[in-house]
């Protein structure tokens, strides 16, 4: 029997953090070598950060990822490592992906396939390799090969493929798959809701259809601010899924290693049928590396044939809401602490968004305690205290800072949920009246305009002015205790700009801005009834979820219907499947009104026509806001973020849409 000890790690790195991640990278290669690895696959891009932005273009960037690697080559030892670093070479930017072996540089793949949406846009950055195309790099003092190659430690054949190069219609290595036992796949795969289940199945028929072990590895945390990376390590064969790694880690690692059978993957090519030959093709085969063999670790003896258990080979996803939730307390977790700062402040209203906020706030600190201990988690987050902690709510108590701010036109329903679910989450609360800051503003407008300002010509005036009224004592409970002060709009607002600027947009972060209300409204009846994780259920948020969203700014003489967010705008419903039809699907307005013809079949033609209108005059006209939103996490394949997502033009046409006369 043929056994080799093939492995994969997550990191939670830092973009241009070099000694840190260093620091990270040394971790995984001490484990993986008291754990007797022979092959270890590292994440895409995880010596440099993979979001170092424009940060690439600095050769200073280069020269330090080249400098850590240097410092790492001596910790190789007895097993070959594939590190991921940009190399600069012949007037070029590469995202490569580094063999060492034993402490030496072996050879550099080169990345050949670069995305250029969403999240990621390498292609600003970095140039594509071409396929087939070998050429010499000096790399730590060597001379080695870079390009389009694969390795030959012995009988052993590794090959490599970095991120997208497996997400294409076909395989870049696939007819060279007779020389290979093993793929591995360093890759900076961000999180999105239900992508994990895309991942595992990519995966696994990469190993079915290349009749190899398949090393698949990740990053994991919040890396570089709005990108959360939910780790996942994988390893698969035979389309299978052999090891399964965590995902939605707290640790700075996740190392996870598969005693793989090299004689079953040779049996399965003497039984699979013949893959087509490259030079069917007329392209350039690929240079074979040939190596030493594979070093033998001390421990020889720990490798062992590993059964592949019927469990482990179905797709483990959680459910959507869990999913979310999971998301959201890595990212809260990983801004908190990379910021240094020491909680988060919510201005919470009682309303569906702040009060998602909040629980989310509260949910990550529960669960960190739950996961690590309650010690543990308040040193990884740093949070600065003079007296010993009793249990997780006394830790909530000292980073969520929750604040209900009343005008006149408040209610006493939103105050008193405001006021129970703090209490419940275990949240510091504060309630303020900022009616006198409201009138001392209308004050001064009558004696510059010389007259009062009235809800007939007014209205939006008077509105605005509440919201933003709030903003700076939000802001003083932020510097006071060196907080981050939290924005609660979600995306479908984000959308049309049903938002004040400098209001309720105030923060440093939008942890909801990359989901949209429908979801969210499911989400808080999900996290009252049946939460599993952190404080479990949260019962007093069934008084926010019994009640329909609305702002409170109106008198209530003055509201319409209440003043409800749906009359304002549209059902949410419609407006999140408009939104994503324009902006996930790039549809016009008449592909969309058809669209919503079947979607909502009890809606009225005309009333249809009314909504898609209303968006896009609402979406061209508040451009200029989602330029100034925090920063917000990507949650799903929808984003609105004008400079990682949804490029738009602040000054554009005006779009309609005019139902045919039939």
């Amino acid at each position: 029997m043929n056994l080799l000890r093939i492995a994969a790690s997550t990191l939670n790195q830092i973009p241009l953090d070099f000694e840190g991640n260093k620091n990270r990278i040394l971790m995984a290669l001490e484990e993986a070598s008291k754990s007797s690895v022979q092959v270890l696959c590292l994440p895409e891009l995880s010596i440099s950060g993979y979001g170092c932005e424009d940060a690439f273009f600095s050769l200073e960037t280069t020269l330090r990822s080249e400098a850590v690697l240097q410092e790492l080559l001596p910790h190789t030892k007895g097993m070959a490592v594939l590190f991921g670093m940009p190399v600069f070479h012949k007037g070029g930017l590469y995202n490569c992906a580094v063999m060492v072996c034993d402490g030496a540089v072996l050879g550099v793949n080169a990345k050949r396939q670069l995305p250029r949406e969403g999240v990621h846009y390498e292609a600003r950055w970095f140039r594509p390799w071409d396929k087939g195309r070998t050429s010499f790099v000096n790399l730590c003092g060597q001379v080695v090969p870079i390009g389009d190659h694969h390795y030959k430690f012995g009988d052993v054949g590794v090959g490599v493929e970095i991120c997208e190069e497996a997400w294409g219609s076909s395989s870049l290595i696939a007819a060279h798959t007779d020389d290979l036992d093993i793929v591995l796949n360093p890759s900076a795969s961000h999180f999105a809701l239900g992508k994990c289940t895309q991942r595992e199945l990519l995966v696994a028929n990469a190993s079915r259809a290349l009749r190899v072990y398949y090393v698949y590895a990740n990053l994991i945390g919040l890396e570089s601010g709005k990108a959360i990376y939910d780790g996942g390590c994988l390893i698969s064969h035979n389309g299978s899924i052999a090891k399964r790694g965590n995902r939605f880690s707290f640790n700075d690692f996740d190392l996870s290693y598969y005693d793989a059978n090299l004689d079953l993957v040779r049996i399965g090519k003497i039984r699979g049928r013949a893959v087509e030959s490259s030079s069917s093709h007329n392209e350039r085969v690929p240079n074979v590396l040939q190596l030493g063999k594979l070093p033998v670790p001390k421990a020889v003896a720990n490798i062992r044939m590993q059964k592949i258990i019927e469990a482990d080979c179905m797709v483990k996803s959680y459910e959507e809401y869990d999913e979310f939730l999971r998301a959201e307390v890595l990212g809260l977790f990983d801004y908190l602490r990379k910021t240094g700062s020491q909680g988060y402040v919510v201005s919470l209203s009682g309303g569906c968004d702040s009060s998602a906020t909040a629980t989310l706030v509260a949910q990550m600190v529960a669960h960190s305690v739950n996961e690590m201990g309650l010690e543990n988690a308040a040193n990884r987050l740093g949070i600065v205290r003079t007296e010993k902690l009793k249990d997780k709510k006394e830790l909530i108590n000292k980073i969520l800072f929750c604040v209900y701010q009343k005008t006149e036109n408040s209610g006493k329903a939103t105050q008193n949920a405001a006021a129970a679910l703090a209490e419940e989450l275990g949240a510091k609360f504060f309630c303020a009246d900022v009616q006198p800051i409201v009138d001392g503003f209308l004050g001064i407008a009558k004696e510059c305009l010389g007259r009062e300002l009235n809800w007939q010509e007014d209205d939006v005036t008077l509105q605005n002015i509440q919201a933003r009224a709030r903003s700076p004592f939000a802001w003083i409970l932020a510097n006071v205790n060196d907080a981050i002060l939290l924005t609660t709009s979600n995306r479908s607002e984000c959308a049309v700009g049903y938002a004040t600027m400098d209001g309720d947009t105030s923060g440093g972060l939008s942890p909801i801005a990359g989901i949209d209300k429908r979801f969210l409204r499911k989400w808080l009846v999900w996290a009252e009834q049946s939460c599993a994780i952190g404080l479990g259920p949260i019962s007093s948020l069934k008084a926010v979820n019994d009640m329909e969203p609305t702002a409170e700014l109106r008198p209530v003489n003055e509201r319409h219907e209440g003043q409800k967010d749906e009359v304002d705008l549209m059902p949410y419903d419609v407006l999140e499947r408009i939104e994503r039809y324009f902006v996930r699907d790039r549809m016009g307005p008449e592909d969309i009104y058809t669209s919503l013809l079947s979607d909502f079949p009890d809606s009225t033609e005309d009333q249809l026509v009314i909504y898609i209108n209303r968006f896009m005059d609402l979406w061209r006209k508040n451009q200029w806001k989602r330029e100034r939103y925090a920063p917000s996490f990507h949650i799903d394949d929808v984003s609105l973020d004008p400079k990682s997502w949804c490029r738009y033009p602040i000054l554009s046409g005006k779009i309609t849409y005019e139902k045919p006369i039939i």
